[in-house]
């Protein structure tokens, strides 16, 4: 077999959100001992929830399922404030692990309600972050995915409307709704700054510049983690076929049919492990960093792990 040239795009895999995320449930393990209850995927992989179970993580949907007075942390796609009230009301040690950047969309989810704006969320309806930032002000945001859902919005054009986003979106198709707001809407505010977070949009840049140097894609990630599928999606509008992958299990042969230049990449999500075992799996192979932006955000933990 010809030997392959592998391309790995650079950023890739965790952001500082994701790692402070799972930081906390390791520390609050460390420090309270198991078990300790998850609400929800800490972030959205298999991989790193079956880690932190195998640690003594148990993960459950709803507060409900915890024990009163036991430590539970809430993930890091954000919750809507009656589950933080269900928490105080049943005495749980609560830790918050939720990005600093979702925490940012749901203050300005606030501040725009307590001033009387319409807010229009950009986003999935049925995504943990768009849930949250709905619940912070559910009488006054309405919820696009797309254009269309903005021409059938029940707002007058004239009102004061606010716009915010989903902070794991791809920029262009964002910017597409965006500037259908800004048609539609005279009085059209937003976020002084883009609302779709620095890791999400490095990973997407790192995959449009690969794109024009690869045949293929391979990115690595969990069905349900809506950065990575938005990562395949930028590949496929830029002309590159592309994949979304758990680990190297689910490649398939005929992907790799003539296929000289395989551009690799992982949701921010996703462990780095993983891209290793893929690229095993593809040898023989060259590999190549290309490196597109550096990244050196760091979190603060919550108090009550720090």
């Amino acid at each position: 077999m010809a030997e392959r040239r592998v391309l790995l795009a650079a950023p890739r895999s965790f952001c500082a959100g994701v790692e402070r995320a799972i930081d906390v449930v390791e520390r609050a393990l460390a420090r309270f001992g198991a078990p300790v209850y998850v609400r929800r995927q800490i972030v959205h992989n298999t991989y790193v929830v079956r880690d932190l179970e195998s640690k003594g993580a148990i993960f459950v949907e709803e507060l409900d399922e915890v024990p009163d007075g036991a430590v539970a942390v809430l993930a890091a796609h954000g919750v809507a404030p009656t589950v933080r009230e269900e928490a105080h009301e049943r005495r749980l040690v609560t830790i918050d692990a939720t990005c600093p950047l979702v925490a940012k969309v749901h203050h300005e989810a606030r501040r725009y309600a307590d001033l009387g704006y319409s807010i229009v969320l950009v986003g999935h309806p049925d995504h943990e972050e768009v849930v949250g930032t709905h619940g912070e002000a559910p009488d006054a945001i309405h919820i696009v995915e797309d254009v269309i859902d903005v021409r059938d919005l029940p707002i007058p054009t004239d009102a004061p409307v606010a716009f915010l986003t989903q902070t794991t979106l791809a920029t262009d198709e964002t910017a597409a709704v965006v500037d259908e707001l800004r048609v539609r809407f005279a009085n059209l505010t937003g976020p002084r700054a883009d609302d779709i977070c620095y890791a999400t949009q490095n990973r997407q840049d790192a995959v449009r510049s690969l794109a024009s140097e690869c045949e293929l894609i391979l990115v690595v990630g969990s069905r349900n983690s809506s950065n990575s599928n938005r990562l395949v999606e930028v590949a496929l509008r830029a002309g590159c076929p592309a994949y979304l992958i758990e680990d190297e299990t689910e490649l398939h042969p005929s992907w790799l049919d003539g296929v000289t230049t395989i551009g690799v990449t992982a949701g921010a999500s996703a462990p780095e492990f993983l891209v290793s075992r893929v690229v095993a799996a593809l040898a023989p192979v060259s590999v190549e960093e290309h490196h597109v932006v550096s990244e050196n955000v760091r979190f603060t933990l919550p108090l009550e792990v720090r």
